[in-house]
């Protein structure tokens, strides 16, 4: 069986690494895009299983990757995990109305993170 692939579309080096490292060792194979250009040509290249999408990206933002997301046919049930540092009412409403599966505010718990990866993965 295949390793399950996680996108993570985050600008933040340091971010990146530590969800690399706890989402690696629970078995994922993991890819990572610093902007929403690159998440969106990563997506086209290669579909993951899941991606996990930073609000506030450089280029292209997270709200406008994921619109983008939901409107391709090919990526519009694509697992989504929104992780931001905004974690206002209006952003979570922007969020789920957009489409998000999840919404998790910075900082966050390295378990509720594997959890909802290891659940909307599992469908």
């Amino acid at each position: 069986m295949n390793a399950k692939r996680v996108l993570i579309a985050e600008d933040e080096p340091h971010i990146v690494e530590s969800l690399r490292f706890i989402l690696s060792r629970e078995g994922y194979t993991v890819d990572d895009a610093g902007d929403g250009e690159s998440a969106c040509r990563s997506l086209a290249a290669d579909r993951p299983d899941l991606v996990i999408l930073d609000v506030m990206l450089p280029l292209l933002n997270g709200f406008e990757v994921l619109r983008r997301l939901r409107a391709d046919p090919a990526t519009t049930g694509l697992p989504v995990i929104m992780l931001t540092a905004k974690g206002q009412a209006q952003d979570r409403r922007t969020a789920e109305d957009i489409g998000a599966d999840a919404f998790i505010t910075k900082p966050f718990s390295n378990r509720d993170v594997v959890d909802h990866v290891h659940r909307l993965i599992a469908g």
